[in-house]
This record gives structure tokens, C-alpha cells and sequence, in this order.
């Protein structure tokens, strides 16, 4: 239906050429008549230009109202041609989109593809709860940036969203004929709040009828700014010293440098990040004699990997031992939220988990903060999502079979 409807579209664009390219021919062929008498104000001659010029723009504006598609430049800067009507998405490796897309649709029944690290936080956070149909999406046509491409065509995507970072993607979309959009995580410099907002700005010039970027903004930078005045005057010697264990297996301990989120999350609330001189973009693996060293006095867990506290606490994890560093010493162990996806990254709950990490790190500054209620307020002003005192708390208490890896 959808080709048949583009025929009849490029069938009539022709028709229209063909018609008025004949009348302008009519006008310069009779190279036997008179020429017109010459006066000081042709006011018929403006005017008869004017009314073409009018007609021409309507008929412009009438034509791109009529078009089924609609042109956005995408995060790499492409033009993408996509359709008007989108009622099947596919989203690739940019894994906290699909989150994004179904609150930003109150709905999950546009979602028919994603990344298996996505469905993972679905199916153990509050995604899955609120918006069951969601875990009905395929899976199985990616594999981290390694997509199959006929595995996307069989499911006949009016869209396909992937991360910017892998562009490759995008180009293999794009010789299939699928519409490709690329939506960055870094080219914000890993600023949450900014990076949350161009999504959804991007979105809503695709979606207009569910525009919710202004709304977003203005709440989101409301929260930072409360922060910011809060923390603003902590001297540097009294500053937390935050470290983000991104992810942690018997092999494998990785962090957050100044290029990554954590840097971000922790200048937000008057921290110091003990991994900022480490340079590397993205997470950077570490040893526990760095860790040693670093000494923080607060560790963040993020939900890409399975440990909690106490996996940390009791020494659960190979050979490593946490006993002598400060936030083990201290009980100050935490692992970070999970509500429409791992919130380490942008998303939906960017704005709720600065205001709970800025009440973990310093408890005395926000004592007044009810996070149950200032989650459940979010939710129903920004997205009119009504939740439970229950489905507010569980998203600060994370299982880890929510692990990504």
C-alpha cells in the first residue's frame, strides 16, 4: 500500500509538471504579436506576478502537506527521509532509546525490535510493568554493533534508530533501503540532562503530536539548578569522592574517567570524581591497587553489572578485597536506580536519580527531599504516568538480574 501510494504521488507531481510546463510555453511562443504598450506603473503586470507567486507557494506548501514523509537531520548531521505515519520502530545499540520512545508514546506497541541489553532492563525494571507489550520485541538482529540486516528487514521497520557512535550501522541500513536514524550518547560530552534533551527534541520533530522536550527541559534544569545551590559552597577538602563501578566481574573492573558519564554525574553533585584523571573515552578498566589509592568514600554501582553492596561488602566477586577502602569502611556502598532503563546513562529518570544521588552523597543537604514523592510528581507532571508509592521505591532498589553483561 505504501508504494502504491507513492506511485499515485510521483504520477501526479509528473501530471502537475507536465501542465504547467505547457503553459508556460504557451505564453513565449507567438513571436508575431505586438509588444505590449509601455506604461510608468504596470500594476497588472506586479499584480498578475504576485498572484503566480502566491499560487506557487500553495501549491508547495499544499504539496509537502500532502507528502508521507517528512525530512530530519539526524545526530551525524544526515538528512533522513522518513515516513509521516511510523507505527514499527527498531532500535539498535542505542540502548536506553526504547525507554524513551515508549513513555515519550505512553506505549510500547510501536517498539518491534531491540537490542537485548535493552530488553534486559525491561523485563527487570519498571518498563516491563508499565508497559507489558514492550517485552514483545525482537532481539535477535543485533549483537552489540554487529546487526543482520535481513533479520531487521523481516521486521519491516518504518524506522530504524541506532547509536551514532556506530555509524557503520547506519550505512548498512541505509544500502538496504531502511530509514536510519543515528542518535548520539556522547556528542554532549556525556552531560545526561543535555544529551536526554536532544533526544527528545530530535523525536519531537518526528513525533509532533508527542512533543514533550520543552516540558523535559524545563524540569530537568529546575533540579539541576536546585542541586547546584545547594552543593555550590562545599569546600574542596569536604567533597565526596565518588567512584562509578561500571562494571565488575572476576576479570573485569571498569570505571567511569573524565570521559563518561560519571565525570558528569559527579560534578552535578558537588563530588569528586576519583577516576577524572583517567583520559580515556568511555569506561576505562582499573586494578584494585588504583582503587586503593583512590580511596573514595562513596562507590556507585551501576546496573550493567549484577553486584550489590554487599557483593562488595562481603567480598563476593574473585580474588578482589574491598575491606580497607573508606566507603566499605563507612557503609557507603550503593547501587544506582533502574526505572525505564539503567540510569547511569541519559533517559527518562535522569532528572529523579540526580536528585537521589545528590541525596545519597550528602543526606544533611536534602533531608527534605521525599524521593518517592519527587519521583512520583516527575512522572505525573512530565509524562502522566500515575505510579504507585511501591513502583516509585522499586526503582532505587534494582535486582541485579538486571545486568546488562
Amino acid at each position: 500500500m505504501k508504494n502504491w501510494k507513492k506511485l499515485a504521488a510521483l504520477l501526479l507531481s509528473g501530471t502537475m509538471l507536465a501542465v504547467t510546463g505547457g503553459c508556460a510555453g504557451g505564453t513565449t511562443t507567438s513571436s508575431t504579436a505586438e509588444p505590449a504598450p509601455q506604461t510608468d506603473a504596470p500594476a497588472e503586470t506586479e499584480a498578475a506576478a504576485d498572484s503566480e507567486a502566491v499560487t506557487e507557494e500553495n501549491a508547495t506548501a499544499a504539496a509537502e502537506s500532502d507528502s508521507e514523509t517528512i525530512t530530519v537531520t539526524d545526530h551525524l548531521g544526515n538528512t533522513v527521509e522518513v515516513p509521516k505515519q511510523i507505527d514499527r520502530i527498531v532500535v539498535g545499540n542505542i540502548y536506553p532509546l526504547p525507554s524513551v520512545l515508549t513513555i515519550f508514546f505512553d506505549s510500547g506497541e510501536k517498539i518491534v525490535g531491540m537490542a537485548d541489553v535493552s530488553m534486559k532492563a525491561a523485563q527487570n525494571g519498571l518498563l516491563g510493568e508499565l508497559y507489558p507489550e514492550v517485552l514483545d520485541a525482537e532481539t535477535g538482529f543485533i549483537q552489540g554493533t554487529e546487526i543482520n540486516v535481513e533479520e531487521v528487514v523481516k521486521l519491516d521497520p518504518d524506522v530504524v534508530f541506532y547509536g551514532a557512535e556506530a555509524p557503520q550501522i547506519g550505512e548498512q541500513l541505509n544500502e538496504a533501503g531502511i530509514p536510519a536514524v543515528a542518535v548520539s550518547a556522547s556528542k554532549w560530552e556525556y552531560d545526561t540532562i543535555e544529551t536526554l534533551n536532544n533526544w527528545l527534541d530530535l523525536l519531537g520533530e518526528m513525533f509532533p503530536e508527542n512533543a514533550k522536550g520543552d516540558i523535559c527541559r524545563k524540569y530537568s534544569e529546575e533540579k539541576y539548578n536546585f542541586v547546584q545551590e545547594r552543593v555550590k559552597d562545599i569546600p574542596e577538602d569536604e567533597r565526596e569522592r565518588a567512584f562509578f563501578l561500571f562494571q565488575y566481574s572476576e576479570e573485569n573492573i571498569t570505571t567511569s574517567g573524565k570521559l563518561f558519564f560519571g565525570q558528569w554525574w559527579a560534578d552535578a553533585i558537588g563530588c569528586k570524581n576519583v577516576g577524572e584523571e583517567l583520559t580515556t573515552d568511555n569506561s576505562t578498566a582499573v586494578d584494585m591497587e588504583q582503587i586503593y589509592a583512590w580511596n573514595p568514600s562513596l562507590v556507585f554501582i551501576t546496573n550493567f553489572n549484577a553486584a550489590q553492596p554487599d557483593t562488595l561488602y562481603n567480598n563476593q566477586v574473585g580474588t578482589y578485597d574491598w575491606s580497607a577502602v573508606k566507603a566499605v569502611e563507612d557503609k557507603r556502598i550503593y547501587k544506582m536506580p533502574l526505572g525505564m532503563y539503567r540510569s547511569y546513562t541519559p533517559g527518562i529518570d535522569t532528572p529523579i536519580t540526580l536528585l537521589w544521588l545528590a541525596k545519597t552523597a550528602y543526606p544533611e543537604k536534602f533531608e527534605d527531599i521525599d524521593i518517592t514523592e519527587e519521583t512520583k510528581a516527575y512522572y505525573k507532571e512530565v509524562f502522566g504516568v500515575d505510579l504507585t508509592d511501591e513502583q516509585a521505591n522499586s526503582i532505587f532498589a534494582p535486582v541485579s538480574a538486571a545486568a546488562a553483561f
